[in-house]
């Protein structure tokens, strides 16, 4: 089909050939359905259309089975009988096995190539919501990026971040007047969630160098697409902190890529699974925030596709703007699925030749109630559908054939080893040293001075002698070097820094870390 993405067809009970338009796929769209009902399989057919078309994909692996899009298919495939038969049915007339442009990425660099992000990048919004910060919490963290800009302090990793907090908690009543009370129990909670979030993988996260979004975007020499799939079956066990990755992926794009308008294609596509982690809990802040970026990205030329069990996940402000939309099946065994059944055939435009809520209760595994935009971005009829087969292989691939992959990338080594460059932490390490020396120097001072006293003294005991004017002269001078180290010393010590270095604390300085 010129110009779409094929989803599939029918029998007599089953639309005509189904397919996506191209232009119009940067207008979102949402694959939904019951856990087993095939939204896996829909989900790597739409990447493999979107990558025959020259359209680079973001995908996540929730599963690990999305790994078989790197391999053919094959005709010893247990299904391959029914797979041949299904795409005679639905006139899929040039069904053949390929493999497709694959580039594997792991939060955790252990099954793809290292994704990384700045503190800085990340930004305090979602941070607070990566740590489920109170509101008193995240106006402390605001503070902290507020005064890490001010300084020049660049936050790239955590240790920049927890010396930061450190020292904002030490500055705190210097700050008050300015920007409020910084509580020591709000700075002590937010390192404590910091160390968890270290414990998830963070730690490997935050740093350099960063992703560049340019290497998720690439088109082959073939003219295919790069199929970019996110291994994210261990990061499950993490899930804020995998639901904030990829938000924060969304910003990133919105903020950097110019307007395009509405193109032919999507300069990109970006598949969400498992979307209800993103608002499951979400502060109005962070709804608002995904609303107005999926809104507005689509002239960036982007096209976000959240995947999840019921439209239900979703919020209305965000389901509005969902208008490619693929509905495997639902079950109703409770008050609360006939709801989400009902409401997820409300967000149809009706079709007279079935009732859309008793299709979509009915359906079976590998088939859909489809609707997809059609002529000026008007929502098609809704029409029942049977997807078509993949032609790469169902199924992960084994970890030597992944690890090939990941060898022959043209982007191999360059995310491999994290760079620690001069940052935050470094530069209040090397503040708090400084004071050290300076206080040292301030003691050693003083020490001599208490012993030129001690043996003054000394001599005029042996002596037996009185100098007076000697004495004073003597006095004065001390008084003055007194009040010079004084000086120094109040100048100094009054700082947060030495107030810290004085009260013996500078090896707990930096013990989040």
């Amino acid at each position: 089909m010129d110009g779409k993405v094929f989803l599939g067809g029918g029998g007599e009970r089953y639309a005509q050939p189904q397919g996506l338009a191209l232009r119009y796929a940067n207008r979102h769209g949402l694959v939904a359905g019951a856990t087993g009902t095939g939204k896996t399989v829909t989900l790597q057919i739409l990447a493999e259309g979107f990558s025959a078309a020259g359209v680079p994909v973001f995908v996540s692996d929730v599963k690990g089975d999305l790994s078989g899009l790197a391999a053919a298919g094959s005709a010893e495939f247990k299904l391959d009988k029914a797979f041949r038969d299904r795409a005679a049915m639905i006139g899929f007339s040039d069904y053949h096995y390929e493999s497709f442009p694959v580039t594997f990425w792991d939060l955790l660099g252990e099954q793809g190539h290292p994704v990384r992000t700045t503190v800085a990048e990340m930004g305090p919004l979602l941070l607070a919501r990566l740590m489920s910060l109170t509101d008193a919490q995240e106006g402390v963290l605001n503070i902290a990026f507020r005064l890490a800009d001010e300084h020049g302090w660049p936050l790239l990793d955590l240790k920049d971040l927890q010396s930061l907090l450190a020292w904002t908690g030490e500055s705190r009543g210097d700050l008050a007047l300015r920007y409020g009370n910084v509580s020591s129990a709000s700075i002590g909670a937010i390192q404590r969630k910091l160390l968890v979030l270290e414990n998830q993988g963070g730690a490997k996260f935050f740093g350099e160098p960063a992703l560049e979004l340019s290497d998720i975007m690439r088109v082959g020499t073939d003219g295919r697409g790069m199929v970019n799939i996110l291994s994210a079956d261990k990061l499950m066990t993490s899930p804020r902190l995998y639901a904030t990755f990829l938000l924060w992926l969304l910003s990133e794009l919105f903020e950097t890529l110019p307007e395009v308008g509405d193109p032919d294609k999507p300069r990109l596509v970006f598949f969400f699974d498992e979307a209800h982690l993103l608002f499951d809990d979400a502060p109005k802040a962070l709804v608002d925030k995904v609303e107005q970026v999926a809104r507005l990205i689509r002239s960036k030329g982007v096209g976000v596709y959240f995947v999840t069990q019921t439209p239900a996940d979703i919020p209305e402000d965000v389901l509005g703007q969902l208008g490619n939309r693929v509905q495997h099946a639902l079950r109703a065994f409770t008050a609360r699925d006939r709801k989400a059944l009902k409401l997820a055939a409300e967000t149809y435009r009706e079709n007279p030749r079935f009732d859309t809520a008793q299709a979509i209760r009915e359906v079976g595994v590998g088939e859909a109630v489809t609707s997809v935009l059609v002529e000026k971005g008007v929502p098609g009829m809704v029409e029942r559908t049977l997807i078509r087969p993949p032609s790469s292989q169902l199924g992960a691939i084994d970890a030597s054939s992944r690890g090939r992959i990941i060898a022959a990338s043209p982007i191999a080594g360059k995310y491999e080893t994290a760079v620690d460059r001069y940052s935050a932490h470094e530069i209040l390490l090397k503040r708090a040293t400084a004071a050290v020396k300076e206080a040292e120097k301030a003691g050693a001072a003083v020490e001599d001075m208490g012993q030129a006293e001690r043996e003054y003294h000394a001599g005029r005991r042996y002596s037996g002698t009185r100098r007076p004017q000697s004495s004073s002269r003597r006095s004065d001078n001390a008084d003055t070097l007194a009040s010079a180290i004084g000086t120094a010393l109040v100048k100094e010590l009054t700082g947060t820094t030495g107030r810290r270095i004085v009260r013996g604390i500078l090896g707990g300085l930096f013990r989040a870390r």
